[in-house]
């Protein structure tokens, strides 16, 4: 299988190669970057494929990743996750698996998981520090190859989400949309409409042509194709919720308008099982067989 895809090159010494691709059925935009001294690389994002009427998982996009590293004859460093995506399964611990690449992920993902966990009624489900490599602080750092990276924390969308800066890249996950989009949704369980406005600020102050790729698109009424990268100033000035100086107050009102219309990602209920455990799914029963548990009337 193929994934539709497009290179954003490096810019010079301490810049990465990007290469996003896009899982059409969530509108997911996934990414390897790249450092081009050591082609060192990172997965961002990546999906594990669930069909939601029979409740079967692919690693497509997994394998269409992986494939590009070692056709690129590149190494993988890390597998990286901004958040417990609520529409889509990582995949993970299947990358993990397969390549032996720690995984990592924000530290307050224990609050998703003590929320979700009561959610579920699965009180000794999620244990984060068993399920990934590392769990990453506000203003931590790390390196890709040669390459300087700083994790932001990014609530909003949820209370736990992180974004990457990896050089002049931000990798904005569920915050950012396209500047003929918008913004992300902040309905969720612990999401706020007042902490994502906070957050889009604090990944705004950062230099003009600083690149931000984002984590879903869905197109708009003028744009089919999707896309997933801009810059700080086309977000600043041409965003549809906040571009040119959008108050919190009307944002936030305007956000939590949009919020109220929409339904549940449909597999939501799934996800979240699945991706505070890392991308593995439940543990099998006693019959060999892996079964969700979906909570009812409770969301």
């Amino acid at each position: 299988m193929t994934f539709q895809h497009k290179l954003s090159p490096s810019r010079g010494k301490g810049s990465p190669d990007v290469i996003g691709f896009y899982e059409p059925d969530t509108g997911s935009c996934q990414y390897i970057c790249i450092d081009p001294a050591t082609k060192k690389a990172a997965l961002i994002d990546i999906v594990q494929e669930f069909d939601p009427e029979n409740a079967s998982t692919r690693f497509d996009s997994a394998e269409w990743a992986l494939k590009q590293i070692k056709e690129r004859e590149m190494s993988l460093e890390w597998i990286l996750d901004t958040h417990p995506h609520a529409d889509h399964l990582m995949a993970a611990y299947f990358l993990a698996q397969k390549t032996g690449a720690p995984m990592a992920i924000g530290d307050k993902v224990h609050e998703i998981a003590e929320l979700w966990a009561d959610l579920y009624n699965l009180p000794d489900a999620f244990h984060p520090e068993r399920d990934f490599d590392r769990l990453f602080a506000d203003g931590e750092t790390f390196k890709l190859g040669e390459l300087d990276c700083k994790v932001l924390l990014s609530t909003g969308h949820t209370l736990g989400s992180i974004s990457y800066v990896i050089g002049d890249a931000i990798f904005a996950h569920d915050t950012f949309m396209m500047p003929d989009a918008g913004t992300a949704r902040c309905d969720f369980p612990g999401g706020s409409a007042s902490e994502l406005y906070d957050t889009l600020m604090r990944l705004l102050d950062h230099p003009d042509d600083h690149r931000i790729f984002i984590g879903h698109d869905y197109g708009s009424d003028d744009r089919e194709e999707p896309a997933w990268e801009s810059t700080v100033k086309e977000q600043r000035e041409d965003n549809i919720h906040i571009g040119g100086g959008v108050s919190k107050q009307e944002y936030v009102k305007k956000r939590e308008e949009r919020d109220a219309t929409l339904s549940l990602p449909e597999r939501m209920l799934h996800a979240l099982q699945v991706n505070l455990r890392g991308g593995r799914l439940p543990p099998a029963e006693d019959d060999g067989n892996v079964y969700f548990k979906i909570p009812a009337n409770r969301l």
